[in-house]
C-alpha cells in the first residue's frame, strides 16, 4: 500500500469540469484522495432547484453522499448582476436556455449595453455543503464583488469569468493565474472557510478499502 492509498477519500460532488479543476487546485494540500463521481461508479447528475445556492449545494452533497457513503463536498455557485435584478443568480448554469457560456456572456453584455460603468456591479457567490460520517450538513460560503466588463477578456477559468472584472486585480477572472484566482474568487474564499472543517472530518473518515482508485 502506498502513502496515497492510506489517505481517506473526499468525493467532489460535481460533474463540472471547470469546478473539478478548481477544487483539485484549491484542495491540493489536504491529506485526502480527491475523487469525482465516475471514479466511484456514480453516473448521474443531480437536478438543481431554484430556491437558493445553499439548498442546491446541500441537495448535491446529500445525493452523492447517499450514493457513495464517502465524505462528500457539494457546491453551488453563480453570477449575480445587480442591474438585472440578481440574474442569472441561482439559475446561472441554466440561464439563457443554453449550455454555451460564450452565448450566455454575449447575452449579458447585450442586456447591459447601455448601462454605465458605475451601475455594472456584480457578484460571484459560492455555497459549499459537506457531509461526513455523522450525516450532518456543514455549510460554508464565499463571495467576491466586481463589475461586468464591456467585452470578454482572457482565456482562463470558465463560465462567466471572461466578463467578471475584478477591480483589485484590474483584470477579469479569466485573465488571472490559478493561484491569484484562488485567492480572490468566491470559490477560493468558500474553500478557505471550509478547510479547517474538512481537515477535522478527514481525520474521522474511514479509509476506503478500494486501493485501485
Amino acid at each position: 500500500m502506498t502513502e496515497r492509498d492510506s489517505l481517506p477519500l473526499l468525493l467532489l460532488g460535481t460533474t463540472s469540469g471547470g469546478k473539478i479543476r478548481e477544487f483539485r487546485h484549491l484542495l491540493a494540500g489536504l491529506p485526502a484522495r480527491l475523487v469525482i463521481p465516475p471514479d466511484v461508479g456514480i453516473d448521474f447528475d443531480v437536478e438543481e432547484g431554484d430556491r437558493s445556492f445553499a439548498e442546491n449545494a446541500a441537495i448535491k452533497a446529500r445525493a452523492y453522499r447517499a450514493a457513495s457513503g464517502l465524505l462528500t463536498l457539494g457546491e453551488d455557485s453563480g453570477f449575480v448582476v445587480d442591474v438585472l435584478g440578481g440574474e442569472p443568480g441561482v439559475r446561472s448554469a441554466r440561464w439563457g436556455e443554453t449550455d454555451d457560456y460564450a452565448v450566455k456572456n454575449r447575452l449579458i453584455l447585450e442586456r447591459l449595453a447601455d448601462v454605465p460603468p458605475g451601475r455594472r456591479t456584480c457578484r460571484y457567490v459560492s455555497h459549499i455543503a459537506i457531509i461526513g460520517s455523522d450525516g450532518r450538513v456543514h455549510r460554508r460560503s464565499g463571495s467576491c464583488t466586481g463589475y461586468v466588463a464591456t467585452e470578454p477578456r482572457g482565456s482562463g477559468g470558465f463560465g462567466y469569468d471572461p466578463i467578471f472584472f475584478v477591480p483589485s486585480a484590474d483584470r477579469t477572472m479569466a485573465e488571472l493565474a490559478p493561484e491569484e484566482k484562488g485567492r480572490l474568487s468566491h470559490r477560493g474564499r468558500a474553500v478557505a472557510h471550509a478547510l479547517p472543517l474538512l481537515e477535522r472530518l478527514l481525520r474521522e473518515a474511514p479509509m476506503s478499502p478500494d486501493t485501485d482508485l
